[in-house]
């Protein structure tokens, strides 16, 4: 039997739910058994692959290149995930969004106003969007794994659950076990 061709990425957040990910401990065997991992920030693939079978998408849209970046995941995926609270609903990364000018007034404070040395906003930096975006509202979710981060547990079923072609039902409490 092929393995499941499997993506992991982190967008704007704080990893967490990678922790989470890697948090499954001896069940990242069972998985490795069963996947084959081809795009993630623990291994080193430059570009997202064609034909990706799950793609699990942890953190929220903040800049151009994530946009592009998540609209070419999802032309790649059959199934996209949005793994933990950023990337269901923006959570902790879009607080920006109550700022007037958020791109702009995000990078004054962060480069110019809360540094002691080289203050000015550096050109390296992606161009923000105006507002950061739920994963939702740039592309179609096939699957929402709520959580900040969502356990490794949880993050374990759904991806069975998915590599048994089945689509996880996370409705009410998730009861473990």
């Amino acid at each position: 039997m092929a393995k499941i061709r499997l993506a992991t990425v982190w967008l704007s957040g704080c990893s967490g739910c990678h922790m989470s990910f890697l948090d499954q401990d001896e069940k990242i065997l069972e998985l490795a058994g069963k996947a084959e991992l081809v795009y993630s920030p623990i291994a080193d693939v430059k570009d997202f692959p064609e034909n990706v079978d799950v793609t699990l998408v942890e953190g929220a849209v903040g800049n151009e290149e994530q946009l592009e970046l998540l609209k070419k995941i999802r032309r790649n995926s059959r199934v996209l995930v949005a793994l933990g609270d950023c990337a269901v609903n923006g959570n902790v990364t879009a607080l920006r969004n109550s700022l007037r000018n958020s791109d702009e007034e995000v990078l004054r404070r962060a480069y110019v106003e809360n540094a002691s040395l080289n203050q000015g906003v550096p050109e390296q930096v992606p161009r923000l969007l105006k507002g950061v975006l739920a994963l939702n509202e740039v592309v179609k979710v096939d699957v929402y794994v709520p959580g900040c981060p969502p356990n490794a547990e949880l993050i374990s079923r759904v991806l069975n659950e998915l590599l048994e072609g089945r689509t996880p039902v996370l409705q009410g409490r998730f009861k473990y076990g």
